[in-house]
């Protein structure tokens, strides 16, 4: 009977340590589970861009390692997440990152997929406008990215709450045109109509006082731009 105890006390002890090792790979958050293993072209994905960003200053190695997490974490702060280190859904959305596969290629620095989502907000938020019109809107985007007030990512600033409504609205979620696709490149090579403006409204609509006391650099179209 005795050794019959042991053994069963020694199987407890197994089972137990096997059951904390997996559960040590996942964090329970808002009762989803959020996988904290990424694959190495993954891993190398989050790397990369916050090398890019200025976050990470390892090499991009695709291993998950202390410095990675403590990058992840930092971007986490800068962007108003939950600070767990964890690459779950709303962080790999934020690094405009597909935990089911490869974001593309780069174009000019940037990812198709941050292409892909500028060119997105600008058709959501200025397909009336003129071509140079809708440059503006994402020179802004891109301004802010630069600014330390702002979160630094495309995805980031454009998920901002409340920056944006076609966020709010779900008309980010509609398919960009060619013309919003070209003005989205355009502004990544560098092309700003609105001289480092910030901010853009239109004075019929704009319901904030706040947004008047804005100095203004240029008026484009509907849209006024200001910093």
């Amino acid at each position: 009977m005795k050794k019959f105890l042991i053994a069963f006390c020694c199987m407890f002890f197994v089972l137990a340590m096997g059951v904390g090792a997996v559960g040590f790979t996942y964090s329970q958050h808002n009762n989803i589970e959020l996988v904290e293993t990424l694959t190495t072209s993954q891993n190398k994905q989050v790397q990369t861009k916050l090398k890019n960003w200025g976050y990470y200053k390892g090499s991009v190695d695709g291993i998950y390692g202390p410095k990675t997490r403590e990058a992840v974490k930092y971007f986490q702060r800068k962007n108003g997440l939950v600070v767990d280190g964890i690459v779950g859904k709303k962080t790999a959305a934020a690094m405009g990152i597909s935990l089911s596969g490869s974001t593309g290629g780069t174009t000019g620095g940037q990812s198709s997929s941050d292409l892909n989502l500028l060119a997105k907000c600008v058709h959501a938020e200025a397909r009336g406008e003129s071509y140079v019109g809708q440059v503006a809107v994402a020179a802004v985007i891109l301004n802010r990215v630069k600014s330390k007030n702002f979160p630094n990512s495309i995805a980031g600033v454009i998920y901002q709450p409340w920056a944006f409504t076609c966020v709010n609205d779900g008309q980010i979620n509609l398919a960009a045109n060619q013309t919003a696709i070209k003005a989205a490149q355009d502004a990544l090579n560098g092309w700003d109509p609105t001289y480092g403006a910030l901010y853009y409204y239109n004075p019929r609509t704009a319901s904030s006082s706040w947004i008047f006391s804005r100095k203004t650099t240029v008026t484009i179209g509907q849209h006024v731009f200001a910093i």
